[in-house]
């Protein structure tokens, strides 16, 4: 089991708590962009540096990415792919994408999408708190731990 990250959007607060808890359980996290990312540290995170392509960063992430590993994305695309390979998949929300919920999301994404493209602005995503750190932190603790025990994360 490794942990997998799409660090372009990441914010840094769940990089820190991504990071912590790869050194409390010992496991490797790869922290997946087109840049170097800021304020890595420790000995279980790893920088995987990609080309300054679109999409590289999402196909290197889905070429690392196996049935037992977790994947931290706000992307709905990557998510929906990785979630259609039995690969757990949450946002930095605490978001657990399913093969129920993903394609629910994708469309809205695209409907949303279709909108900006003709003119119309949409409000975009509130602020990110210390309430959604919360919840992305307890959500990541619970699916690290079912993930360690054995259990597939994606049947709970």
């Amino acid at each position: 089991m490794k942990i997998l990250v799409d660090a372009d959007s990441c914010p840094r607060s769940v990089r820190t708590v991504i990071i912590r808890a790869a050194e409390r359980v010992k496991k490797q996290v790869f922290f997946v962009a087109n840049r170097p990312i800021p304020g890595l540290y420790g000995s279980f995170a790893r920088m995987e540096l990609c080309l300054p392509v679109a999409g590289a960063a999402d196909e290197h992430i889905v070429a690392l990415a196996e049935h037992s590993d977790i994947v931290i994305t706000r992307d709905i695309s990557l998510a929906s792919r990785l979630v259609e390979r039995s690969i757990t998949v949450l946002d930095d929300r605490g978001r657990v994408f399913t093969q129920e919920n993903v394609r629910y999301v994708l469309s809205i994404r695209n409907f949303v999408v279709n909108l900006a493209e003709h003119g119309l602005d949409i409000e975009r995503t509130a602020r990110y708190g210390k309430k959604e750190l919360k919840v992305f932190a307890d959500t990541f603790d619970r699916l690290l731990t079912h993930s360690l025990k054995g259990e597939d994360p994606c049947e709970l």
